[in-house]
């Protein structure tokens, strides 16, 4: 679920004289590829999901790794040096032999090895391998860099074009109803309330909040209910609205579950036990830990 608009944003780059047109991109929201999202992928897709998983903590770890070891690394400290050698080996400045002692110190052709399979697998998650070999292990990464030559810089304005492009089409999904749920159990009783019911054989909503659910029952017992909200709010890993909470039970959603939920949450609130916070004109709420 995008609750924001697909604006691409560009920074103005007047920003920092060494920042080039076009080189700072983010998106509110992003378009993840159909990989992370689709129930049941294909034996390929399921194998690069891994692969992903698998070197974001290897990546993870490592990191963690070489800033336990090392009292004086930082992280921005790791990435300044990995632009460093990226740029050198783009035609820059070349290392220095204290540097090359440093970089050794801090493993940074590790880093840049972890970094330029990422890449590649993010890549080949979007389909885009043909702009890979462009891309992968240049400078411009994660800093602004002057060092990048024609080939790069077409293929950042493509890869761009192809998010706009992405971003488009997964607005067109959603507003039918159809939603690629990065985070399912998160998302669902949080967000779920907002989707527009699917027409046709866009039933993937409807189904995914079945099964959100399910997880909980609805009490009988009036005081029961007060526990039952509490205890879903405690679980819960962000402040929900109203009619999240309401869906978050078993059985069929009607204007007396809705009212009756309202009022517990009136109860708890007043009680201490229950904050309402207001989130962009929404109120939220969340239990006091």
């Amino acid at each position: 679920m995008r609750p924001h608009s697909w604006t691409p944003r560009v920074a103005d780059p007047h920003d920092d004289p060494g920042r080039g047109a076009g080189s700072f991109h983010t998106f509110d929201p992003f378009p993840f590829p159909g990989l992370l999202t689709d129930a049941d992928p294909e034996p390929h897709t399921r194998a690069l999901k891994e692969r992903l998983g698998d070197l974001g903590e290897r990546l993870n770890a490592f990191r963690k790794e070489r800033l336990a070891t090392h009292d004086d690394l930082t992280m921005t400290g790791l990435y300044n040096r990995l632009e460093r050698r990226r740029e050198a080996l783009a035609g820059g400045k070349p290392l220095t032999e204290a540097e090359r002692e440093d970089h050794a110190r801090a493993q940074i052709a590790l880093l840049a090895e972890l970094h330029d399979d990422i890449d590649r697998a993010t890549l080949a998650a979007y389909g885009w391998e043909d702009l890979a070999d462009a891309l992968v292990g240049k400078p411009g990464g994660t800093t602004p860099s002057t060092h990048k030559d024609e080939a790069q810089e077409a293929a950042e304005e493509e890869m761009l074009s192809r998010l706009v492009a992405l971003n488009a089409e997964r607005a067109k999904e959603e507003a039918r109803g159809f939603v690629r749920w990065l985070r399912p159990d998160y998302q669902i009783p949080k967000l779920g309330h907002k989707v527009k019911k699917p027409q046709g054989e866009q039933i993937e909503v409807e189904m995914a909040l079945a099964t959100a659910s399910e997880a909980r029952h609805w009490p009988d017992d009036a005081r029961d209910q007060f526990a039952a909200v509490r205890d879903l709010l405690t679980a819960a890993p962000d402040a929900m609205p109203h009619e999240a909470i309401a869906r978050a039970f078993k059985g069929r959603l009607t204007e007396k579950r809705r009212n009756r939920v309202s009022e517990v949450l009136d109860i708890l609130s007043d009680l201490g036990l229950v904050r309402a916070v207001q989130r962009e004109g929404e109120t939220l709420y969340f239990a006091r830990r």
